[in-house]
């Protein structure tokens, strides 16, 4: 097997492209790649000893293949052949490969067992599929379809002939796609592919690079044809592939779809700091962060460059955004893609480009005009979408102007204006202490994954933006006190505070799987919610007893086709399978502010979290809503599951529910409960009239109290009015529950996931409370202090 050496003037930039091509390979390859990266761990550079030790550890006499990434890089390659013996500098071939892509492709091709020449030739066709998706010309070779009497010859055996669908979320992307060429690697067959969906290829199957050219995507029909004395082995391989969704199923179950990122249930690994529940007290020194990229070196070109340079940096994102979904499966990033993808904006911005405007122009118009239509609307989730806009913003103008997408943060309490999803997904729990926004609102995406990944954020904290550099600072996420450079005093009191965090995290974590019992014996079910596979996985390591909440918006919501029944049900039950079949509550489609559905546009409203969302939005879209509520009945025939209704308030649209879930029945048979969501006061004052309705009840406490008290709780100078003190929405609550006293009534809005507020919770009835996974294990500590 040959060796392969990665040589680039950033040493994290080289391990990360070694760490993410090592993936595409068994641990076990036995495949050696070396890195002659930067000058120290900080300091950019190439060194020519350095890229000669990397060689000569990685030398075989099948030979070694050299990666750069510019300009000196490949001076100092050549100068390292001299410093090697001549011998093995004769089996060096420096490629001129792109090195991401090629290095991808040549370690699958090398992990394969192919030789120098046909591994350097697949590294350097490693922009093919990124050239033919963005449409420049001379993308990849022409692919004539092979004949039988070819093949015949080729082989001298039987044809075989393999029709499948593939079932991979995300298509026959680069890791299916590697499994593919790894697996077929030693077989005695020829196997070309096609995609017969939209009748491109054949390809070979040996060729991670033209594998990608045919746009395999989910649902799509994978075409192989197979010839040669092992083709029975290579047949039985690919269906094995195909059954196992190409190394991509989960288990349990077998497999899994339907928008669900795919996830071992073992990759997430146990809670091995239970302290880290985004309720610590934070001390340590200012560091202040700036994510606005400087666009004034930018040097614009012709339309024609803009134009490419924009395409360019949309594909990268895309990738990148796929990626990071892959590595922190919380489903935000999805969304983060379907805004992206977004044909009007990409439109948007190309007629910018066409009339004059720079990329970097274009960016900037779009997407400051997109941020101060949400901000201009009264709306309790649209500022925070703002945010978002303004964060994907800065993401494209600091690839449009050669940085990174991300934005390395370094040790302390980070002081950033905005938290968008792709900083706070390259936040270092090991140097990050906590994060305070000047600006931001506690519902942006980017403040709901730092939180899911357990730091502790204070969020609209203005005075902030003051604190000189390096500044002990202190501030406790619970009360949401800062404290600028505090005192012995101080310090002690949070120190304290902490330390009773910290005893009913340790002792949460290590009953975290015994069920919540109050101190009178009365049990109350602690529940997760989730928007994705893996926070099923990370709530059933918390000891969650099932989901009070599986968000069906956001797992699907970067499909551009509406999921089907069957495939709704597929990732419903890998949900539940994924909780060891504790029963999951399945809230029916909630589009609208903050949820978009990509397969289902909606028209523009003045104020959408007032308008036609939730039930009200499906009454409109009953044959979506059908679909759906088949995908439920089909999975309550394999796990434990009920169905939840939002945004209620008034009987008429939940007897219209529950006839369409009784017309599905006929026909799909299941028996599931109903219940619905309490989250407008209208529905709490009337409660009375869904008893005979409803099995069970939610509070959605996060709406219901922004509804009551006409607080917009995504903005900070009025969100405290909406807190889960206020009188007024314990009334309503207390009122509902006493109506559905013998029924289950849970809550599963934030004030579930606050501990000092589950006693109370408890007093006025509640059986159930649906939290952050993270938080399972101190709120059941919570209950058993009642």
């Amino acid at each position: 097997m040959i060796g392969i050496v990665v040589v680039s003037h950033s040493r994290a930039l080289a391990e990360a492209a070694v760490g993410f091509a090592e993936e595409m390979v068994p641990e076990n390859s036995g495949l050696q790649i070396g890195v002659a990266a930067g000058l120290s761990d900080t300091t950019f550079g190439t060194d020519a000893a350095d890229i000669a030790n990397a060689i000569q550890a990685v030398d075989s006499p099948e030979g070694v293949l050299v990666l750069v990434d510019l300009g000196s890089a490949l001076l100092s390659a050549e100068m390292a052949l001299e410093f090697v013996d001549p011998e093995t500098a004769d089996r060096v071939k420096i490629s001129p490969a792109p090195l991401i892509e090629g290095l991808l492709a040549a370690v699958v091709c090398a992990g394969a067992g192919f030789g120098l020449h046909e591994v350097a030739q697949e590294a350097e066709s490693g922009l093919v599929a990124k050239r033919e998706h963005l449409g420049y010309g001379d993308a990849a070779p022409p692919t004539m379809p092979i004949s039988d009497d070819e093949l015949m010859m080729m082989g001298g055996a039987g044809i075989l002939h393999y029709t499948a669908t593939i079932l991979n979320a995300h298509g026959l992307h680069a890791r299916p796609a590697a499994a593919l060429v790894a697996s077929l690697s030693g077989i005695d067959a020829t196997v070309s592919v096609s995609n017969a969906t939209i009748g491109k290829g054949p390809v070979p199957a040996t060729s991670l690079t033209l594998l990608q050219t045919l746009g395999l995507r989910h649902g799509d029909e994978l075409d192989v044809t197979i010839v040669g004395p092992g083709a029975e082995d290579a047949l039985d391989v690919i269906i094995d592939l195909i059954e196992t969704q190409f190394g991509e199923s989960v288990s349990p179950p077998q497999s899994i779809q339907g928008g669900v990122p795919p996830t071992s249930s073992t990759s997430e690994p146990k809670p091995t700091d239970p302290t880290r529940t985004g309720r610590q007290i934070v001390i340590g020194p200012a560091h202040h962060v700036s994510i606005i990229p400087d666009v004034s070196t930018y040097v614009p070109g012709t339309p024609e460059v803009e134009l490419a340079r924009l395409n360019q940096v949309i594909g990268r994102m895309g990738e990148v955004l796929e990626q990071l979904e892959r590595w922190q499966p919380f489903g935000i990033f999805k969304v983060q893609a379907v805004m992206v993808a977004d044909e009007i904006t990409q439109t948007k911005l190309r007629e910018s480009i066409a009339a004059g405007s720079s990329a970097v122009e274009a960016v900037q118009e779009r997407f400051t005009a997109l941020a101060a239509e949400l901000e201009a609307l009264p709306d309790p989730y649209l500022r925070a979408r703002a945010e978002d806009q303004r964060g994907l913003q800065r993401i494209l103008l600091r690839a449009l102007t050669g940085e990174e997408f991300t934005t390395a943060l370094a040790a302390g309490v980070v002081i950033i204006n905005e938290l968008d999803p792709m900083t706070a997904g390259s936040l270092d729990p090991a140097l990050c202490q906590g994060v305070i926004t000047t600006v931001g609102g506690a519902t942006g995406h980017g403040v709901i994954l730092a939180q899911a990944r357990g730091f502790a954020i204070l969020t609209g904290a203005s005075q902030a933006a003051d604190i000189p550099e390096g500044t002990t600072v202190a501030f406790d996420p619970v009360s949401g006190e800062l404290l600028i450079d505090p005192d012995a005093d101080q310090l002690d009191a949070l120190a304290a505070t902490q330390q009773e965090r910290d005893a009913d995290a340790i002792e949460g974590a290590r009953r975290s799987h015994d069920p919540a019992i109050t101190s009178s014996g009365v049990h109350i079910k602690v529940e997760a919610n989730i928007s994705s596979l893996q926070d099923a996985v990370t709530a059933m390591n918390y000891g969650a007893e099932g989901s009070g909440l599986v968000r069906t918006e956001v797992l699907f919501a970067d499909w551009r086709t509406a999921p089907t029944a069957e495939e709704q049900a597929e990732a419903f039950i890998a949900i539940g399978k994924a909780m060891d079949g504790a029963p999951i509550t399945i809230r029916t489609w909630d589009p609208g502010g903050d949820k978009p559905l990509a397969f289902l546009p909606q028209d523009p409203e003045a104020n959408p979290m007032l308008g036609e969302r939730g039930i009200r939005a499906m009454r409109r879209n009953s044959e979506l809503f059908d679909e759906q509520l088949r995908g439920i009945l089909l999975a309550s025939q394999e796990t434990p599951v009920r169905v939840m209704y939002p945004m209620v308030t008034a009987t008429p649209s939940v007897e219209w529910a529950r006839q369409r879930l009784i017309a599905q029945r006929r026909s799909v048979g299941g028996d599931i409960e109903q219940g619905i969501m309490i989250e407008t006061p209208a529905a709490a004052i009337r409660a009375q009239d869904f008893l005979d309705l409803a099995d069970f009840i939610s509070f959605g406490t996060n709406d219901l109290a922004q509804y009551t008290m006409a607080a917009d709780r995504g903005n900070a100078r009025v969100s405290s009015i909406s807190s889960g003190l206020v009188l007024a929405v314990w009334d309503l609550m207390t009122q509902a529950a006493q109506v559905f006293k013998g029924k289950p009534i849970g809550v599963c809005g934030d004030m579930a996931s606050n501990p000092e507020l589950v006693e109370r919770l408890v007093s006025i009835g509640v059986t159930e409370l649906s939290v952050r996974p993270p938080l399972v294990a101190v709120v059941k500590q919570a209950v058993r202090r009642i």
